[in-house]
This record gives C-alpha cells, sequence and structure tokens, in this order.
C-alpha cells in the first residue's frame, strides 16, 4: 500500500524554524516527484515546494522561496520541508503528496494526512 505520513508541525514563534518529515513506504520516494502543499484556514491549496524524482532538483513557490526547502533521505525513504523565517501567514495544514511521475508537480495523486503549522507569539 502506497502511504505517506507527515510529521513534526506545531507552534512556532514568527522568524522561527521548523522542519516536517514525510515518511513514504510501499514505494521508493526517491524515484518520484514529491510535494508540499498547504491549505490556510479558510483557504484553498497552494503547492510550496518540491523535489524530483532522480537527479533530486527542487523548486519552491515564490512565496516561500528563500525561507523553505525540500529535501530527502533516500536511505530513511523520507521527505524533509525545512522552513526558515517563519511568517504568520505561513500558517497551514501542510501535506505531502506525489504525481507517481519523475518530474510532475502537479496532478497529485496520492496524499498524506497533513500536520499543522502555527506561527503565533
Amino acid at each position: 500500500e502506497v502511504q505517506l505520513v507527515e510529521s513534526g508541525g506545531g507552534l512556532v514563534q514568527p522568524g522561527g524554524s521548523l522542519r516536517l518529515s514525510c515518511a513514504a513506504s510501499g514505494f521508493t520516494c526517491s524515484n518520484y516527484a514529491m510535494s508540499w502543499v498547504r491549505q490556510a484556514p479558510g483557504k484553498g491549496l497552494e503547492w510550496v515546494s518540491g523535489i524530483k524524482g532522480g537527479g533530486g532538483s527542487t523548486n519552491s513557490a515564490d512565496s516561500v522561496k528563500g525561507r523553505f526547502t525540500s529535501s530527502r533521505d533516500n536511505a530513511k525513504n523520507t521527505l524533509y520541508l525545512q522552513m526558515n523565517n517563519l511568517k504568520p501567514e505561513d500558517k497551514a495544514v501542510y501535506y505531502c503528496a506525489t504525481s507517481l511521475t519523475d518530474s510532475n508537480f502537479e496532478f497529485l495523486e496520492v496524499w498524506g494526512e497533513g500536520t499543522m503549522v502555527t506561527v503565533s507569539s
């Protein structure tokens, strides 16, 4: 069974950092494009960051560029999202997802259940 499980969310002060984890099972995440998508309270889904399969090139949305970075640990079959200089508007449920292709960050087929990030003083 293909499964994604996120962890690492919580409460952090503005300017702080968090690292989210996404443990994959049932497939090898390094072979596929993996994405982080968030949903702020009362808003729609926003693609945030991703890492492609194979070589692992990364990309991020303009709203988080320079602050958020995707990475992965192939040995642990785990995806990470390092979030620095967090802002109150980063408050959201963060989902890990994959298109089950090597380079497509759209048409996400498999989703985790999400982890909540709250940025507040």
